[in-house]
């Protein structure tokens, strides 16, 4: 942001990550070789899946721990959820579900697994596909990343009410691609100076290069109630004076919800569980419920 922007708000205390409960989502070893093909194709019936890219312009603000909750709260409302860890090279939705994968999206996109093996059932009640991690390959945007990450994003549209993209952090060549992919965008930051300046920096870049004209805000670690309301209303005020200009349309920032700060979060994520399941009643476990709603499809 410039001297001339609004000065962010404080932020409040820890860091987010998550997991807890198998789902009946069919995996591919309950059915015959044969029956897999079958399978899928029955549940890929219907319209095909409404896919959000959750991104950050900078690591530590939650993003993981927001895409895994976010997950379990959407499952709730009866639909199938896919999360995809395109955090690729540097993956920790793993670690966060305590998964241990026998096939990830590296073996998909090297042929070492057809898509449906790589698919495993994750606490909560939602899928997710998962990346492997210190797979310095996947760095740089090849023709080849560019062509396998939008093959499976495909592939997986028809078994999904809601494919989550948990992309990693930043503006790399990677990241952007991810989130073309994408329908719609979900930026989550705190309220910490170097977090909201990071995000102002990602919503526009997105704005200008990728010409979106909505982007969704998730304000975590919030210190009270209203603080993402203010703080949605600061970024607005600077992308209007900065980015209008630039991109020559105006980029209408909606606030999809804010998390509270809440030491529940931490006690969570040290015992790799996700927090709406290990402690339901807690504040910023109550804040996914309405974040679920804003974001289901209709």
């Amino acid at each position: 942001m410039t001297p001339s922007s609004p000065s962010p708000l404080t932020p409040p205390p820890p860091i987010p990550t998550m997991p807890a409960v198998p789902t009946d989502f069919p995996r591919p070893d309950d059915a015959p070789p044969e029956g897999k093909a079958a399978r899928f194709a029955e549940l890929g019936a219907g319209r095909p899946a409404r896919v959000v890219a959750v991104t950050s312009g900078k690591g530590g603000v939650g993003k993981t721990f927001v895409s895994a909750n976010l997950a379990a709260a959407l499952s709730r409302r009866g639909l199938r959820v896919l999360v995809l860890d395109a955090d690729l090279g540097l993956a920790n939705l793993d670690v966060v579900l305590n998964l241990a994968p026998q096939r990830t999206l590296h073996d998909v996109f090297t042929g070492g697994s057809v898509l449906e093996e790589a698919l495993l059932p994750a606490p909560g009640g939602f899928t997710v596909l998962l990346a492997g991690s210190g797979l310095v390959e996947y760095s740089r945007l090849t023709p080849d990343l560019r062509e396998q990450l939008f093959g499976v994003i495909e592939q997986v549209r028809p078994l999904f009410d809601v494919v989550l993209l948990d992309t990693g952090a930043g503006i790399s060549d990677v990241v952007l691609y991810t989130i073309s992919l994408a329908d719609e965008v979900l930026v989550v930051a705190t309220p910490e100076p170097t977090a909201l300046t990071d995000a102002y920096a990602t919503l526009k870049v997105l704005a200008h290069q990728q010409h979106r004209e909505r982007l969704g805000l998730v304000i975590n670690q919030v210190a009270r109630s209203g603080d993402g309301r203010a703080i949605a209303a600061q970024l607005q005020a600077v992308v209007d004076r900065y980015v209008l200009p630039m991109t020559g349309h105006p980029v209408q920032l909606q606030l999809i919800g804010d998390i509270p700060a809440d030491p529940a979060v931490r006690e969570a994520v040290q015992r790799r569980e996700l927090l709406i399941e290990r402690l339901p009643g807690s504040p910023a476990a109550q804040a996914f419920g309405p974040l679920a709603r804003r974001l289901a499809p209709d």
